[in-house]
């Protein structure tokens, strides 16, 4: 099968997302005028080392974009198993100013360098200051980089100094309503280790 998408693709739901899969699930956590905001976002990933700075993309001017511009920084929380269902529940569609850390029940703690909640039970949360907003082609498509300027992580999901994903076994988006858990983790040298 072949398709442009301006064209379309004939099938009985898009396959776009589902061909990009696994993606890691950013849990953001801003605060803003109308009080703290928590939503998941699929396009989520880091983008460099030195200086740490990660993305995500948000479709829609939601509640997360409108606290970014007003208070410059983010956090992005680490999503493990055990808070699959929380994650999903925040991004039910709460009428704007909407408190999600409260209307699902999250813990929230304070972050350090940034004056924005975090998830307290997070496995790792990533503060982050806003570096750029930019838009995207498309009817309200936005691109949020951010340079990580503290880092909590979970002192149960340290092994041997390593972050050990087995210890809170990942979420990530597949494609439409589809989840997965990351629970087989090997390691894989390179040709020149």
């Amino acid at each position: 099968m072949f398709y442009r998408p301006a064209d379309g693709h004939g099938l009985p739901h898009n396959p776009f997302n589902a061909l990009i899969a696994p993606r890691p699930i950013g849990w953001i956590s801003t605060r803003g005028p109308l009080g703290d905001n928590l939503a998941p976002y699929s396009f989520f990933n880091a983008v460099a080392y030195v200086p740490p700075q990660v993305m995500f993309a948000s479709t829609g001017a939601k509640d997360s974009l409108a606290n970014l511009r007003a208070a410059g920084c983010f956090a992005v929380n680490v999503v493990g198993e055990a808070a699959l269902h929380a994650m999903s529940d925040t991004s039910e569609g709460f009428p704007p100013g909407t408190d999600e850390f409260t209307a699902v029940g999250v813990a929230r703690a304070q972050c350090t360098t940034i004056d924005c909640p975090r998830v307290a039970d997070a496995p790792a949360t990533l503060e982050c200051v806003l570096m750029q907003i930019i838009d995207l082609r498309g009817r309200d498509n936005f691109l949020i980089l951010g340079e990580v300027t503290g880092v909590h992580i979970a002192d149960d999901c340290l092994t041997a100094g390593r972050f050990d994903a087995t210890k809170y076994r990942p979420v990530a988006r597949m494609g439409y309503r589809d989840y997965t858990v990351v629970r087989d983790v090997f390691e894989l040298k390179r040709p020149d280790d």
